[in-house]
């Protein structure tokens, strides 16, 4: 299938993701009895076995960004290669303002990248995380899905417009799991976990407030997945120099 991918069609994706609040004792009751039961299933504890209001708080810190219900997206960076210009262009939708980011993304979408019989979404991991979270998201702000992340009444072997690196990587094998950042070690490409990584994500986005600094890391993942994609194709990476960020 790969052969068959125009660079210049593929929008590259990446979304970086928090806790909705920035400790669980902010959620209202209803939403705290609710992480409490989530969290037993994050921690695989049988039922009936107690947690700490520690344990319980630091699971929440850790990991209620993953879940589309208990967080919300922060940042969303998306690349495309510009046949004029002959660069790499990147760009991030960051900001506090969730459904405000969700829009600006949605615009790519519905104007520049809008056929799925031509165009392609590509990113690590975006079937089972990217793609669903941004659509879950979507909804609970009250908006339309674009058509090209509408998933529901889809068979999955009509949903070939999505190129998951890590799925192609799988080649049949459902059990195997291979990160970002190992396949672009594999391919000698340079890592983008070279300052933060997305564990970091919460603590940068609450504690010190840097936005731009996700942003630049969300990016990063964009331009490692286009590499990874090129290697995958056969053809050669993108160079630095072809990088440059700007709008669309």
């Amino acid at each position: 299938m790969l052969e068959k991918v125009a660079i210049p069609n593929v929008l590259f994706l990446d979304i970086e993701t928090v806790s909705g609040k920035k400790e669980y004792s902010a959620l209202s009751d209803r939403m705290q009895k609710l992480w409490k039961k989530k969290c037993r299933v994050v921690l695989r504890r049988p039922v009936g076995e107690l947690l700490s209001d520690e344990e319980i708080s630091e699971t929440y810190a850790d990991r209620a960004g993953i879940f589309a219900e208990f967080g919300k997206i922060v940042c969303i960076s998306v690349g495309y290669w510009n046949n004029r210009s002959k660069e790499f262009r990147t760009k991030s939708f960051y900001g506090d303002d969730e459904r405000l980011l969700l829009e600006e993304f949605s615009v790519i979408l519905d104007k520049h990248f809008n056929n799925p019989q031509q165009h392609f979404i590509c990113g690590h991991n975006i079937k089972e995380f990217d793609i669903p979270y941004t659509c879950r998201r979507l909804i609970i702000n009250g908006m339309s899905l674009p058509s090209m992340i509408r998933v529901d009444g889809k068979k999955p072997w009509e949903l070939t417009h999505f190129l998951d690196t890590m799925t192609v990587w799988k080649f049949g094998d459902f059990k195997n799991y291979t990160s970002l950042d190992l396949l672009a070690a594999v391919f000698d490409v340079d890592t983008p976990k070279d300052d933060i990584d997305g564990s970091m994500v919460g603590r940068v986005y609450y504690e010190e407030g840097d936005l731009k600094r996700i942003a630049r890391y969300c990016e990063k993942d964009v331009v490692t997945v286009a590499r990874v994609l090129q290697c995958m194709k056969g053809i050669p990476q993108l160079r630095d120099d072809q990088v440059a960020n700007s709008y669309l």
